[in-house]
Parts: structure tokens; sequence; C-alpha cells
């Protein structure tokens, strides 16, 4: 495992350092996503949209987050990798340093340590913590700790170094097929909306919303959130019970990325999903004479 993850050659950055080739990338990205406004078509629109899903629901909600961090599901190797793969898309780095940041993320939840709590401001919650500092940048010891099922898969180490190359030969397909018009729509516009998108779990939900469970952090329920994220925002439900695979737990709570899920096991490629019931909840309340409330608090972090 550390041999593995030595391939990645990663040192810790200091807490004030900018990381400045994420800084050049997230403001080349802006200004391509700025450019696409004067390269609009429906077709350009449309592919964009259709990539969105892709990279932000089955890669990063799907696969980065309810099937690498929690493991709320199984699937054949394949289906992982392919997830996976898509999840770089989104350029939010890749699995390794993706979900070493989120499982550190629920084990200090808005307490000293997060990476991307708004009590440190809700412009370092949504943006800022990924400019500067080591929330995404951890050194090999971190990361052996925190991702010790990942490290020792050879496809993730991979991937995780190379995570740029599937941008690259998307954004290559696209020029090829559409132009610049697909270019900048399918890579640049649609990867900022993504990435602001994703930060509204980090910023939005932890600031406003409404609170289903008791937790030990500030998570809240936002339904806006979540038709923005394929069914992240309801981060209150999540941070109750990581561990489950769908996260709108009543049924006006849109969860795409959980409708995904239910998809795949309908098609015999994912299994053991855990899955929280609020009838089970309230069942196990009048049996035990304990609230959900107060037995989530109990068991989340």
């Amino acid at each position: 495992m550390a041999i593995d993850l030595e391939t990645l050659d990663r040192k810790a950055a200091a807490d004030d350092e900018l990381n400045r080739v994420t800084a050049i990338f997230m403001g080349l990205f802006h200004v391509g996503a700025i450019a696409a406004l004067f390269f609009f078509s429906w077709k350009a629109f449309l592919v964009s949209m259709f990539l969105w899903w892709v990279s932000g629901s089955l890669g990063i909600g799907m696969g980065y987050h309810r099937l690498l961090t929690h493991r709320g599901y199984k699937t054949p190797k394949w289906v992982e990798y392919v997830l996976t793969t898509c999840a770089t898309l989104a350029l939010e780095g890749g699995p390794i340093f993706w979900v070493a940041t989120h499982r550190i993320h629920h084990q200090h939840s808005d307490q000293e340590g997060d990476p991307h709590s708004p009590r440190d401001g809700k412009w370092w919650a949504h943006m800022g913590w990924i400019l500067t500092g080591k929330s995404m940048h951890h050194d090999t010891t971190t990361l052996a700790r925190y991702v010790p099922d990942l490290a020792k898969n050879k496809f993730h180490v991979w991937i995780t170094k190379y995570h740029y190359v599937p941008m690259i030969g998307l954004g290559v397909v696209l020029l090829a097929i559409g132009g610049l018009r697909f270019l900048l729509w399918g890579v640049f516009f649609r990867t900022v909306i993504g990435l602001h998108t994703t930060w509204l779990v980090n910023s939005a939900t932890h600031s406003w919303g409404s609170r289903r469970f008791v937790t030990k952090d500030m998570s809240t329920n936002s339904w806006w959130v979540a038709l923005l994220t394929f069914g992240e925002g309801w981060h209150n439900n999540h941070h109750a019970h990581p561990v489950s695979a769908r996260h709108g737990l009543k049924w006006y709570e849109i969860d795409f990325n959980w409708y995904g899920i239910w998809v795949l096991t309908k098609l015999g490629l994912a299994r053991h999903v855990y899955r929280v019931k609020l009838s089970e909840l309230r069942r196990r309340e009048e049996e035990d004479g304990v609230p959900a409330a107060a037995r989530t608090e109990l068991v989340s972090a």
C-alpha cells in the first residue's frame, strides 16, 4: 500500500500556501465558462447538460461519494472503475484525494480539522479551501490512514495520479465533433457549473436549511441544493446516516443519485445496498424508547 501511494509523490502543503496550479486552472476554466456564453447553441448546451449528469451524478454522487467514500453499496469492479472515470471529468481531483478529504470532513465535521466548514467563513467553505492550504493536498501518510482501501488498488492509484487524462481525452473528442463551441460548453462551462454546485454542499448545506436529525455538526437539508447536485443536498439526512445509499428519505425528497443506484440494482450491477427508512427508525424509536434524533446524534461523527 505504501509503495503504491509513494508513486503519487505528495507532500503536505503549508496552511497558508497558495496552490498555484489549482488557482491557475480554476481561473482559466472560469474564463472559458464566460467565453462559452458567446458561443451558444442548443446542441452545445444539451451536450454540456448530459456531461454534467455524467460527471456530477454518475461520477461524484454515485461514484466518489456514495460508493468509494461511504461504501453504501457494492458493484463489480468494472462498474466502480467506470463511475470513477466519470468522476474525474468533474475536475475535482482523483479518487484517493477526494475520498480522503471527505472522510476527514465526516470525522471532524464543523470542528477543528474540518477541511471546509462555514465556521471558517462561507467563502472558505465554498471555494477558498481548495485554493490554499492542505485540505486537498495531503501527504502520503495522511492518505494511507484515511484511504487504505483505495491505496492498495492499482487502478485507483493510477487514475488519481493521472486524473486529468480523461478530461483531456473528452476535450479532444468534443473539439473534433463540435468544434470550439462544444469544447467551451462541454468542458469549461459544464465543469465550472458542476464545481460550484458541488461546493454548495460544503457551504450552503452547512449554513441554511432544515434539520430532520440532531447531529453534532451544522448539516442541513436543502431542496434547491439537492436539485442542483442530483440529490446531495439532503445533507442532514446524510450526516445522520452517512452509509445510507439513499439521501432523500421521503418520496418528495428528489434524489437522482439514489435513482441511479436503484437502476443499477435492477440491472444486477449493485448489491448490498444500505438504505435507511424513516418508518424503520420510528419503529425502533417506539420499541426502544430512544428518539431517532437522539440515536442519530450518538452514531454520527
